[in-house]
């Protein structure tokens, strides 16, 4: 069907609720707007669905959500693993707890019963709660940092990660293979719960995860020393993080720990962010308003549904308080949790860390300097969350900690994806450590510096919206992988890999090999001096990102590399 003929069959078909039909009768002379939102599926990519709410086949609402499940439990019944059941977590988003419900309810419509939480919780306990509930699946209803327009629908597999190959490939040809909504089932709620299909869950997954999170605590007596002299404050950002990180702080002892009051609720609104991203800076503007006021050593943030943490600390010697991106707070913990578990003799043999390839460099010495093996897997939580699984299967190694450069990190192997609740936890117990030694996590990062050397990154990213953007993505794609920069400015490319066509290219020699990682839209340059770029599409925005990396001798030197490189990157497009 065309778009329009789309269009009128949602306004016609007695399918469809009236209040949706009542919002297309409000665009029905809008072609452009009609055209946007009938002239594709909203695309169940490998991770789930994300969009826009509202009506449409491109849009995210009740319609698409129950679809896409549909979808899942088609793939369920087919793998029989239809008696474990599927745990649901949903955030503090418009219509996420409807979701939630219509996910539930198509599932339990199939036999397959749901484990739905009684309100909103971190995307990381869903990943532990479908572990603890033996689930052969999760699904998590949430757009995670993304505007409140979105809305958004994520699916994890039994191991607690999020689907990975080829069950996400299998999934999506599930999902595309169901053409009319006729088919894609429901049932009442009640007679659902009667059946003892639908099953509400809550406080019990709560005190189970607090007390994972709490086993990776190395150092609980630090904490019980300097837990009246630390002073943090955090914001949810109106989202899940509230409740979970205020409880695991209080129970390890600390004492100061001061709310944002403007975000400490739920609002799907976010009405006192412009973007609810702990990577923007004026995401922290009332949380560095309020730690001014209480003398905070730091400043915390989680993003709507916890699973990426914003980090600011107070530089003693200037008064000011300094932002961590999250490859710098990524790499605090993780020399933490490298150097004590030595110190204290609790390191696991063959023990592991994984990152992936566009997370800063300074992960190849740290882990050299304690003999920790790094694996790097493509961009994306899941395939960090994939190589825990692949440990336990093998012997091979041993998980100890897990980070990507999106604000994304994980200690322990409670959940597969990353945790901004531990990740909150370790580092205000790094933060007492240091200031039990009269440091702060600055002093702590400039050490590391020093040692390891000045890496620094960032991101250029080019945002294209609607049908004409997906073409000049595209093409931006195809340009460089057809025809690949030999040089950005001074720097000389020195070898090329492109994930897509499993090509990893010498340019000097000419000699190829493969990237041993599995096929990705993504470009990578390597250049001198372990600088390097990367390009890749988003896989839940409109837009293109170039990542890019150096090492330089001091701060000054690696910022003006680092903007040198990005002017250079620029020119080449």
């Amino acid at each position: 069907m065309s778009y329009m003929d789309e269009y009128r069959f949602w306004l016609e078909d007695d399918y469809f609720d009236q209040a949706t039909k009542d919002e297309l009768l409000g665009i029905r002379d809008n072609e452009k707007e009609i055209e946007e939102r009938f002239y594709k599926e909203l695309e169940f990519g490998t991770g789930g669905l994300r969009g826009v709410i509202g009506a449409g086949t491109n849009r995210m609402n009740v319609y698409t959500v129950r679809k896409a499940t549909q979808g899942l439990a088609n793939f369920i019944l087919k793998q029989g693993t239809q008696a474990k059941g599927v745990a649901i977590a949903y955030d503090s988003r418009h219509m996420s707890p409807e979701f939630a419900d219509v996910a539930g309810l198509c599932l339990a419509a199939n036999g397959i019963k749901a484990y739905v939480f009684d309100s909103l919780r971190p995307t990381p306990e869903l990943s532990f709660a479908l572990r603890t509930l033996g689930c052969t699946a999760g699904i998590v209803v949430t757009a995670s940092h993304n505007p409140p327009e979105y809305n958004g629908y994520k699916v994890y597999w039994e191991d607690g990660a999020q689907v990975t190959a080829p069950k996400d490939k299998e999934i999506i040809g599930e999902v595309q293979a169901i053409h009319d909504y006729h088919t894609v089932k429901t049932m009442d709620k009640d007679a659902a719960v009667a059946a003892g299909l639908y099953q509400v869950i809550g406080k019990e997954i709560d005190d189970a995860y607090m007390t994972e999170l709490k086993k990776q605590i190395i150092h609980p007596d630090v904490i019980r020393e300097m837990a009246e002299d630390i002073k943090i404050v955090y914001t949810p950002l109106c989202g899940t993080g509230n409740l979970p990180v205020r409880r695991v702080l209080s129970e390890l002892g600390f004492k100061h720990v001061y709310v944002v009051p403007e975000q400490e609720n739920p609002d799907p609104d976010f009405t006192t962010l412009e973007y609810p991203n702990p990577e923007d800076p004026k995401a922290f503007t009332y949380a560095l308003r309020l730690a001014k006021e209480k003398d905070a050593d730091i400043v915390l943030a989680t993003d709507p549904d916890a699973d990426r943490l914003g980090v600011y600390c107070k530089d003693t010697k200037t008064g000011e308080y300094v932002s961590f991106t999250g490859n710098m707070s990524g790499m605090l913990i993780a020399e933490y949790i490298l150097r004590e578990r030595t110190a204290t003799k609790t390191m696991p043999e063959n023990p592991a860390l994984v990152t992936t390839i566009v997370t800063t460099n300074m992960t190849g010495p740290i882990t050299r300097e304690y003999g920790v093996k790094k694996i790097e897997v493509l961009t994306g939580f899941k395939f960090i969350g994939e190589q825990i699984k692949l440990f336990e299967q093998t012997g091979s190694n041993h998980y100890v900690f897990g980070l990507e450069e999106s604000y994304g990190c994980l200690a322990g192997t409670h959940a597969r994806d990353k945790d901004a609740c531990v990740a909150v936890m370790c580092l205000c117990e790094v933060a007492a450590y240091c200031k039990k030694h009269g440091k702060t996590l600055w002093d702590m990062m400039l050490d590391m510096y020093e040692k390891y050397g000045y890496f620094k990154e960032t991101q250029y990213t080019i945002t294209l919206k609607g049908i004409d953007g997906s073409r000049q993505i595209a093409e931006i794609m195809d340009k460089l992988r057809k025809n690949p920069p030999k040089a950005f400015g001074e720097l000389k490319v020195l070898k090329f890999r492109d994930y897509l066509t499993d090509r990893y290219v010498d340019m000097e020699t000419g000699q190829e090999t493969v990237t041993g990682l599995p096929k990705s839209n993504v470009l990578y340059f390597e250049l001198p001096d372990e600088a390097w770029c990367c390009a890749r599409p988003s896989g839940t925005e409109p837009k293109i990102k170039f990542y890019m990396g150096v090492k330089g001798s001091s701060l000054e030197d690696a910022q003006a590399k680092v903007a040198k490189l990005t002017e250079d990157v620029k020119a080449c497009l």
